[in-house]
């Protein structure tokens, strides 16, 4: 392994390992929280889309963080933490778009971190440091 190849490597790693990580304390939340999945319910059906639509957010927020985090998968992952950032974006933050926070900076801007790192997942790949990239087909 080449210097500069394992450091590009590495960087792919500590990217999914992070943003997986930092989803997945988000789904475990809704799994565990006193609110579970009825807040994205409510969310979902105000929105006018079907009920069963609130449950992707276990997809996204479960499921695709674990495949992140252990380099399976990871741009199908990636993608899915994408979408589900979109949707959390316009369904519950998109009166925030124009604005900043106390401190100056946008005030999405953990979401919109989440979205472009998902995004620069899904276009870089796992890495050699994954399941995935044991075999180099799966990541």
């Amino acid at each position: 392994m080449g210097g500069s190849q394992g450091s590009q490597d590495l960087g792919k790693a500590l990217l999914r390992i992070v943003l997986g990580v930092l989803i997945l304390l988000h789904g475990i939340a809704k799994v565990t929280g006193e609110s579970g999945i009825g807040f994205v319910s409510k969310v979902v059906a105000d929105a006018g889309l079907p009920a069963w639509v609130a449950y992707g957010v276990y997809i996204g927020e479960v499921v695709a963080p674990i495949l992140l985090i252990i380099g399976l998968w990871s741009r199908l992952a990636a993608i899915v933490v994408a979408i589900n950032m979109l949707f959390a974006l316009f369904l519950v933050h998109s009166n925030e778009f124009g604005m900043l926070s106390k401190t100056g900076g946008w005030a999405l801007e953990l979401q919109g971190m989440f979205l472009a790192a998902a995004l620069a997942v899904a276009l870089l790949g796992a890495g050699r440091f994954s399941v995935g990239g044991i075999n180099g087909k799966l990541n």
